[in-house]
């Protein structure tokens, strides 16, 4: 047997690395990292190969275990395009992230078909099917949660990355093959950056989907708080402070100035605000994630950004638009977030004032919750190494 047939291949499904949603690149290159890590701990030899959308040529720093693979849209499978069906074929064992919070519903009806058809076909061809960490649901109409509750019953293993998706999980009956872990950007390497002297360094990750009103401009996202004007009073109030720089960052970009992109928001904040500092549009998450380690507050509206800071042991105001901030944080038992679906924006701005001046407060209870995340992340690493060493020895039987 050759050291090719000796190795174990992982498939990535819904990893897509250099994706403009830097969320969804840390989430793979996270991933990756720990199921390295896993591999080495048993000494299983590896090929990693992603099954993502929205693939682009922003791959650099990729392990050499890795390999670009086709991406599982249902158009060109249709058209009689098998790549995906053969790559899939080709794996010992698949792990899907769901891009990490899209196995639900109320996205819409185009990305559930593609979440759930994707998992069908890795089943129907007999490959173990883990769902790794990640927001599972809601599936608010019954034939959806019917079909999500039946392919999860059928997965080898579907791992919840908060205390909420738990809950939802057991509430639907699915309680025999679950387990509960962390969010795997945690994980994402990345290169510290020093923080300025003598001055207060606050980056602001400006969500271009909460700045716009949601995909609709119809606040379909149902936010009490005026995300917009909530900003532009943060903004001011850090302008006048003498020793205060701000700075903006993208976590989404590349959208073709669409709704959800961060970068077109951004620059009218420079136009409006020419004190600002513009950080670049980084291309990986790692990168940004270095960028955000040098800052003395972060206040993201994307999640991952919010992750990027606390995982770097930056204090961090997120603000909340879904369960998966409210799930992750309070697993986390970090309450310093604003609640964009509860809070006024008065009280958002309190919100605000007590990170900003009680910083160090934050930091200490930034480094307590992360204890408990690279506890979690260890036991994950754990359960891999078990998972990969057990699929070694069944293809070894072969």
């Amino acid at each position: 047997m050759t050291d090719t047939d000796q190795a174990v291949t992982v498939g990535l499904l819904w990893h897509t690395f250099g994706h403009g949603n830097l969320g969804v690149d840390a989430l793979a290159r996270g991933h990756a990292h720990l199921l390295l890590q896993a591999a080495k701990k048993v000494g299983v030899q590896l090929h990693l190969v992603s099954l993502g959308a929205g693939q682009t040529d922003a791959t650099q720093d990729l392990p050499p275990e890795l390999s670009i693979g086709p991406d599982p849209g249902l158009k060109r499978i249709a058209r009689g395009d098998l790549a995906f069906v053969k790559a899939v074929g080709n794996c010992d064992v698949v792990f899907d992230i769901g891009e990490g919070d899209s196995f639900t519903d109320i996205y819409g009806t185009r990305r559930f078909v593609l979440q759930t058809a994707s998992k069908f076909i890795v089943q129907t061809l007999g490959k173990p099917l883990y769902l790794a960490p990640q927001t599972i649901g809601p599936f608010d109409k019954p034939l959806n949660r019917k079909i999500a509750v039946a392919l999860m019953h059928r997965s080898a293993g579907v791992f919840a990355r908060d205390g909420l998706s738990t809950a939802f999980l057991k509430s639907n009956g699915v309680v025999e093959n679950i387990d509960e872990y962390i969010d795997v950007a945690f994980a994402l390497p990345f290169t510290r950056r020093p923080k300025a002297e003598g001055r207060v360094s606050v980056c602001i990750n400006v969500s271009g989907l909460l700045y716009n009103g949601g995909y609709s401009g119809q606040n379909e996202l149902g936010m009490v708080l005026d995300y917009a004007a909530f900003t532009h009073r943060v903004i001011e109030y850090l302008l006048a402070l003498p020793d205060v720089d701000v700075h903006l960052i993208a976590h989404v970009h590349g959208e073709a100035g669409g709704v959800d992109d961060d970068a077109p928001v951004m620059q009218r904040l420079a136009e409006r605000y020419p004190r600002v500092i513009l950080a670049p549009l980084y291309r990986t998450s790692g990168e940004a994630k270095g960028y955000i380690s040098g800052m003395d507050l972060v206040i993201a509206g994307r999640m991952h950004a919010c992750i990027g800071a606390f995982s770097s042991g930056t204090p961090v105001l997120p603000v909340a638009y879904s369960r998966k901030f409210n799930g992750l944080f309070g697993t986390l038992d970090y309450q310093n977030y604003v609640d964009g679906k509860a809070d006024s924006n008065e009280q958002a701005f309190e919100k605000f004032l007590n990170a900003f001046n009680n910083r160090e407060t934050l930091k200490a209870e930034v480094d307590a919750g992360l204890g408990v995340a690279n506890g979690r992340l260890q036991k994950y690493v754990d359960r891999l190494s078990g998972i990969l060493s057990d699929t070694r020895d069944r293809k070894a039987r072969r």
